[in-house]
């Protein structure tokens, strides 16, 4: 049986190092063909696209969307995409300590829920798509040491972008007209049991006791990759 060949890939996702390993195989099968869709979707639409990539947290879509991205630059044969997230667009921490949410019928602090679907400013969102499918556009980037947002964190002057994010193809009155700008959607399933410590390790990594992060998982984390 010939062994199989892995590409290993090095990245930083909003301010943590992270490493992702994905088979040739899968690249060669998978990504590649891929890319190559959203490259005749742009032939067909003869504009601007953009492709949305869903899946819960902690699964990895924030690495592989940006190993796309580098995949795309690095061959001949593909066209080049930009690959964005939505975590630049949550509201900022003074903005959460001083709303709430309701949750299992208690009106709570939305700094206590962060990350879930009404803690991001979908307004500003949606504002930034409509103007990424027409023009050059600074994205707003997150950084989890800060924590925060970074306001010009990268720019998208692509003409394929592959936004990624837990909430883009969430059916939810305020998120479903976020919804209606793909003109193509991936979601990734996972267990709920594999994504827990990693989860957890990242909360870790972002400057929490291993107590603060596990009861965070329970409280927010948990009940986020549920929905």
């Amino acid at each position: 049986m010939q062994e199989k060949k892995w590409i290993t890939y090095q990245t930083t996702v909003d301010g943590l190092p992270q490493e992702a390993r994905y088979s040739v195989e899968t690249v060669e099968r998978l990504f590649v063909p891929f890319i190559k869709k959203l490259a005749d979707l742009k032939m067909d639409a003869q504009r601007r696209i953009v492709a949305f990539l869903a899946a819960p947290p902690a699964l990895g879509k924030t690495t592989l969307a940006q190993f796309l991205e580098q995949l795309s630059k690095d061959r001949n044969d593909l066209p080049e995409i930009c690959a964005i997230g939505i975590d630049g667009f949550h509201y900022p921490a003074d903005y959460l300590e001083t709303h709430t949410t309701l949750r299992d019928g208690e009106q709570i602090p939305m700094s206590e829920v962060a990350g879930a679907p009404e803690t991001f400013d979908v307004d500003r969102l949606l504002a930034k798509i409509r103007s990424a499918r027409h023009h050059q556009t600074d994205w707003p980037g997150y950084d989890r040491h800060l924590p925060g947002i970074v306001p010009e964190g990268r720019t998208v002057d692509s003409q394929i972008f592959l936004l990624e994010g837990n909430w883009v193809l969430l059916s939810d009155p305020r998120w479903i007209n976020v919804r209606i700008f793909a003109d193509y959607s991936v979601f990734i399933k996972a267990q709920p049991e594999l994504l827990r410590e990693r989860l957890i390790e990242r909360k870790v990594q972002g400057g929490m006791t291993r107590d603060e992060a596990e009861a965070f998982y329970e409280s927010s984390d948990r009940q986020n990759i549920d929905r």
